[in-house]
């Protein structure tokens, strides 16, 4: 094989640079943002008002209920928290030209933030798909009577999954996203599978759940907030009882049939819930404490923390957490905990938090209230 010829001159060779120069620029930007604070967390105001009802994407995207309320009525509305800025008003054809302020919305983003599944009792009563990249709404599909308490995308972008109360009316349901999705629906109308009514579990709780009368205290109400865990195999649901003082349970089921698998009795309500990134944990919180359940062990263990709200990091042993009591505190805090060593650390004093979410390369992560303020956690090294 012919070698190349020696170069006749000593010269640096120009060599293409956009990328390089796209890299510096970030790591610059960063840098110089990191010179002006002390603390690993930014904060952020993104909207103004009141918004109860708001999801978080894993590309830092927000969907929340409008805080504009003019003349009684209010919309949905799209917010980068990067930028801090509204990009867009989520509209469906047909909808009503007023809504009543307070209707309770739910959604479900793609892990990639192109497609969000938003339901609200400001449009009929079925799942709305978007096309974020195309700026449309794609149509309606999987209508129901009761409003779902849960919407939910599997981290592989595989299933949605839907949750609702209703006594025994309640039901999960679980959709498969079509192959090779374009420009058109991902989701077909009927669910791939549905599991309802506290008698498809009764055997699991020893036949204690459908003891009482639907409206009893103790009663069966229906099914809370879910979550899938990162290798598709399995989807963990609340099962919320009637009662003030009540104690709501899980129950963990195969994916995608929805078949019974385990469950589990908690404390008190049960208001987080994740799997760790190698779905051999399952996190939640209850009345204000944080435990988990190991795949290896058949009860709960409690966690040296508190929270009421848990997300587990992508691919690390370690969550970001919210509690809304500090000790010796009138406020709460967000913090991370290391789920190896049980320690919590970078903690930042924090009120009223809704959704919390980590970036899809878990570099960094996000929190937003209900007031509209959010917080950014990006530290140095992760």
């Amino acid at each position: 094989m012919a070698s190349r010829p020696p170069s006749a001159t000593k010269e640096i060779v120009p060599a293409p640079s956009h990328a390089l120069a796209v890299r510096s620029a970030a790591l610059v930007s960063r840098g110089l943002r990191d010179l002006a604070r002390d603390s690993n967390w930014l904060i952020k105001k993104i909207f103004s008002g009141h918004a109860p009802h708001l999801a978080l994407s894993a590309t830092g995207q927000l969907c929340a209920t409008s805080p504009v309320v003019r003349h009684g009525t209010e919309s949905l509305a799209l917010y980068d928290i990067e930028l801090g800025t509204p990009t867009m008003t989520l509209s469906v054809p047909g909808e009503s030209a007023s809504c009543p302020a307070g209707q309770p919305a739910a959604f479900a983003w793609s892990a990639t933030g192109r497609y969000l599944i938003a339901a609200w009792r400001g449009w009929r009563s079925q799942l709305y798909a978007f096309d974020l990249h195309a700026k449309i709404c794609l149509g309606g599909f999987g209508d129901f009577s009761h409003f779902p308490q849960w919407l939910g995308w599997s981290d592989t972008g595989r299933y949605l999954a839907f949750s609702c109360g209703g006594g025994t009316e309640a039901r999960v349901r679980l959709w498969e996203v079509a192959r090779d999705v374009k420009n058109g629906m991902p989701l077909p109308g009927a669910p791939l599978s549905e599991a309802g009514g506290p008698r498809s579990f009764d055997e699991l709780f020893g036949g204690q759940l459908f003891g009482a009368e639907s409206g009893d205290e103790g009663a069966f109400s229906g099914f809370g907030r879910s979550a899938f865990s990162p290798d598709d195999e399995m989807l963990a649901s609340v099962v919320e009882i009637e009662g003030e003082w009540a104690d709501d349970s899980i129950v963990v089921l195969d994916a995608p049939t929805l078949r019974r698998q385990r469950a589990f009795q908690a404390q008190g309500r049960i208001t987080g819930l994740a799997w760790t990134f190698d779905s051999s944990q399952l996190v939640y919180c209850s009345a204000g404490q944080a435990y988990r359940i190991a795949s290896n062990r058949p009860e709960a263990e409690s966690l040296p923390f508190g929270a009421e709200l848990v997300a587990c990091h992508p691919h690390l042993p370690i969550c970001l957490c919210f509690s809304s009591w500090l000790r010796n505190s009138a406020k709460g805090r967000l913090f991370i905990a290391d789920l190896n060593h049980l320690v919590a650390f970078d903690e930042y004093a924090a009120e009223g938090v809704v959704d919390l979410r980590w970036s899809l390369d878990g570099s960094k992560a996000y929190a937003v209230t209900a007031d509209g303020l959010a917080y950014i956690y990006e530290p140095p090294l992760l």
